[in-house]
C-alpha cells in the first residue's frame, strides 16, 4: 500500500467521494430520521458555502461554531473549507469568560451558534457579550469589545435580533455566480489553515492550534486506512465534533473513504445502542467512559451489536477488562487505540486491527505512516533508547502550522528541527510500539476532556481571599481523574469549598470546576522552591476519600 501524502483540499476530497459514491449515505441522524447521500450533502455544502461568500466571508476569515453535533455542523466544516475560511471550533461546555477569551484572542470575524446546551443559554451569553447586536444593522456590526467580529449567525430556522438565520444564509447563495465560487476554490492551497482548535497549556491560557487541509486531510485518511474503512462502513459517532476526535478521527476518516457517518447530537448510551443496531454500524467511537456506560447499562443485552467490527477508543488509557468486554460482547475485534494531541492533527500513533490484546491495552500503537516518533530526555532533548522513559516527540506532515499569534509558544513546542514536543512521557519497545507512562506537563484528563491546571489556577486567583492555589488531578473510578484545588487562604479570609465552586459556576466549563477543594497552610516544595504537584496528588487520595476514589 502506498504511503504517499495527498496535496488536496478538504473540498477536493469531498468532490472525489461525491463522484465515486454519489448515492452512498453520507450523514444519518437516527433520532430525527435525517439522511443525506453524498450528492445531497455536497449540494447542502455548496449552498452554505456560497451563502457565506454572499455575506462577505473572505478567504482566511475565522468562522467560529458554537454548537452540538447538529447536521449543519458537518456541512459548515466543508463549506468553510470550500471558500478558504477557517473553521474555529468552540467547546460546547464553554461559559461566558471562555467564549470571550476565544473571540478576542482568535480575532474571529464570524460566529455561528445554537440556542444553548445544558445549563448555558448561548443566545443570552452572546447578547451579554455583544450588546450591539440588538441595536445595529445585521452585517454592519461594530462591537467595542470584539472589534474583529462582523457577523453572528443562528444555526436554526428561528430569527433573532441582529443574527442571520440559517435559511437566510442559504438563500443568499443565489447571489454568488458559479464562476466566482469556482474561482475561490481554485485559488486555495492544501497548505492553507482550514481549522483552528483551542488547547490550553501549562504556561497560561488556551492557544489556537492552526491546522491545514494537508495536516488533517492526510491524518484523517490514514486513521480510516488503519481501521480498514471502505465505502461500505457505517461509523457511529457520539463524540463531540468540536474535538479532533469528532471532526478528524470521525468525519475525515469516514468521508475520505466514502463511509457513512451515523452521528449523535450528544452521548447517550441507549441512543448509541439503538443507532448501532438500527443502522447496522460497523464502527463505534468513544472514550473509555462511554464504552463503560454502554457495557454497564441495564438494557445492554437487549441490543444487537453483531454488525460492529472496528472503531476507536481514545482520550484516556483503556482498562484491560473494558477492552476485553468491548471485543467479546460488542464484537469489536478490530478496535483500535489512538494517541496524539491537537497540535499533531491529532493522531501520532495507532494500534492496528491485528495487534494482540497486550499491545491494544498496554500501548498506543506505532507511528502513523509518514510520521516519525522518538523519545527524548525532557531536559537535554537527547534521543533515548528502547525502553527508556522520556518525552514523546513527533515530526511529519501532521505537525501544526503553529499557535495563532503566539510565536514564542510555537517555538517552545516545535523545535528548530521540526520536532513537536508533546509534553507526554512514554517508552518505546524494540518493535516501535509506544506506551504512555505519564505527563511531563500537569494536564488532567477527565473522561476524555483535557484540563490544564494553570488555566483554572489563573481564574481562581481572581477570587478575593485566595493567596495561592494549586490544581491537580484527583484519581476517579468513573472519569479517570477529577479536578482538585489546594488553596492557601489570605489572612482572615472566610472561604468554604462551596464558595470556590460557586465562583466558577457559569464562568468556566462545568468539568473544570474543582470537585474537591482543600484549604492548606503550605504546599510541598522541591529544594529549589518548585511545587511538587505529584505529592499533592498523593495527598488527595487520603484527603478526599469516597466510593469513587482509587489509589494512585
Amino acid at each position: 500500500m502506498s504511503e504517499a501524502l495527498r496535496e488536496i483540499t478538504l473540498g477536493q476530497m469531498l468532490d472525489e467521494i461525491i463522484q465515486r459514491y454519489p448515492d452512498n449515505e453520507a450523514l444519518v441522524y437516527v433520532d430525527r430520521d435525517f439522511r443525506l447521500t453524498y450528492r445531497q450533502f455536497g449540494e447542502v455544502v455548496d449552498q452554505l458555502a456560497r451563502g457565506l461568500m454572499a455575506l462577505g466571508v473572505a478567504r482566511g476569515e475565522k468562522v467560529a461554531v458554537w454548537a452540538t453535533n447538529i447536521p449543519y455542523w458537518v456541512a459548515l466544516q466543508f463549506a468553510t473549507a470550500r471558500i478558504g475560511a477557517v473553521l474555529l471550533t468552540v467547546n460546547t461546555n464553554y461559559k461566558s469568560a471562555e467564549l470571550a477569551y476565544l473571540l478576542e484572542q482568535s480575532e474571529a470575524e464570524n460566529l455561528f451558534l445554537i440556542d444553548g446546551y445544558m445549563d448555558t443559554d448561548y443566545l443570552a451569553t452572546v447578547y451579554d457579550l455583544v450588546p450591539e447586536l440588538k441595536q445595529q444593522e445585521r452585517g454592519r456590526l461594530h462591537s467595542d469589545r470584539f472589534p474583529n467580529l462582523k457577523r453572528v449567525m443562528f444555526l436554526g430556522m428561528e430569527k433573532h435580533r441582529g443574527l442571520y438565520a440559517l435559511p437566510e444564509v442559504m438563500a443568499m447563495a443565489a447571489m454568488v455566480p458559479p464562476q466566482a465560487y469556482a474561482e475561490r476554490q481554485a485559488a486555495l492551497s492544501a497548505h492553507d489553515v482550514v481549522n483552528m482548535q483551542y488547547t490550553s497549556g501549562t504556561t497560561g491560557f488556551p492557544k489556537g492550534v492552526m491546522l491545514t487541509h494537508y495536516n488533517i486531510g492526510n491524518n484523517g485518511f490514514w486513521i480510516g486506512e488503519n481501521q480498514k474503512f471502505t465505502h461500505a462502513d457505517r461509523v457511529c459517532l457520539p463524540v463531540p465534533l468540536f474535538h479532533c476526535f469528532g471532526c478528524v478521527l470521525g468525519v475525515l476518516a469516514a468521508v475520505s473513504h466514502g463511509a457513512t457517518l451515523v452521528i449523535l447530537e450528544k452521548f447517550d448510551p441507549v441512543q448509541v445502542m439503538a443507532a448501532v443496531e438500527q443502522e447496522r454500524c460497523t464502527a463505534l467511537y468513544g472514550v473509555p467512559t462511554m464504552f463503560i456506560a454502554v457495557l454497564d447499562h441495564k438494557l445492554f443485552s437487549k441490543f444487537d451489536f453483531s454488525s460492529l467490527r472496528t472503531g476507536i477508543m481514545a482520550g484516556s488509557p483503556c482498562p484491560v477488562h473494558v477492552m476485553r468486554q468491548v471485543i467479546d460482547k460488542m464484537y469489536m475485534r478490530e478496535i483500535t487505540i489512538c494517541y496524539g494531541l491537537t497540535e499533531g492533527s491529532p493522531v501520532i500513533t495507532q494500534t492496528l486491527p491485528g495487534d494482540d490484546m497486550r499491545r491494544r491495552t498496554e500501548t498506543v500503537g506505532r507511528a502513523m505512516p509518514r510520521i516519525e516518533v522518538k523519545i527524548v530526555d525532557p531536559e537535554t532533548h537527547r534521543e533515548l533508547g528502547t525502553g527508556e522513559q522520556g518525552e514523546v516527540c513527533c515530526r511529519g506532515y501532521n505537525v501544526m502550522k503553529g499557535y495563532y499569534k503566539m510565536p514564542e509558544a510555537t517555538a517552545r513546542t516545535i523545535d528548530a528541527d521540526g520536532w513537536l514536543h508533546s509534553g507526554d512521557l512514554g517508552v518505546m519497545d524494540a518493535d516501535g510500539y509506544l506506551a504512555i507512562t505519564g505527563r511531563h506537563k500537569d494536564m488532567i484528563i477527565r473522561g476524555g476532556e483535557n484540563i490544564y491546571p494553570r488555566e483554572i489556577e489563573e481564574y481562581l486567583y481572581r477570587l478575593a481571599g485566595i493567596a495561592d492555589v494549586q490544581v491537580v488531578g484527583v484519581p476517579s473510578r468513573k472519569y479517570g481523574e477529577e479536578v482538585g484545588a489546594f488553596i492557601i487562604k489570605k489572612k482572615d479570609a472566610d472561604l468554604t469549598p462551596e464558595d470556590v465552586q460557586d465562583f466558577c459556576r457559569g464562568q468556566i466549563s462545568h468539568y473544570k470546576i474543582p470537585k474537591h477543594v482543600a484549604f492548606v497552610e503550605s504546599f510541598p516544595l522541591t529544594a529549589s522552591g518548585k511545587v511538587q504537584k505529584y505529592k499533592l496528588r498523593e495527598i488527595s487520595v487520603a484527603l478526599f476519600p469516597g466510593p469513587d476514589r482509587i489509589p494512585v
